[in-house]
């Protein structure tokens, strides 16, 4: 039996009124950052995460999250890598010497997405 309190709909299970909670779409198409900062959530901020839930925000400060992560990420590695004179013709010319210090500049961006973006509150 479906019941609504509070302009929010509950189905009766037993004893108890369990919310009715429904997933879009969108929750399939999370990458990295975004399913990071979802485990981040459940693990140590248990009554944040369960509260997004229930109000149906999480899936949005997700898509917020995975969003920002990826446009910081590209403006660190560029910013890096011309600070670094890693360029286009550096690939062409000495393509490890130029992968080994792209993938450090990416290692390096991604810490500062982590520390900045995911593992805060």
């Amino acid at each position: 039996m479906a019941y609504e309190l509070n302009g929010r709909g509950y189905t009766a299970v037993g004893d108890y009124l369990l919310p009715n909670i429904a997933y879009g779409d969108e929750a399939l198409h999370f990458d990295c950052y975004s399913r990071l900062r979802q485990k981040f959530l459940k693990e140590n901020h248990g009554g944040v995460y369960n509260k997004m839930l229930l109000s149906g925000s999480l899936w949005e400060h997700l898509a917020e999250v995975e969003g920002s992560c990826q446009a910081r990420l590209e403006r660190i590695v560029s910013a890096l890598a011309e600070s670094e004179g890693v360029t286009k013709a550096m690939k062409e010319t000495n393509q490890l010497e130029w992968a080994r210090k792209m993938n450090s500049i990416r290692s390096r961006a991604e810490e500062i997405i982590l520390s900045e973006l995911i593992y805060t509150l």
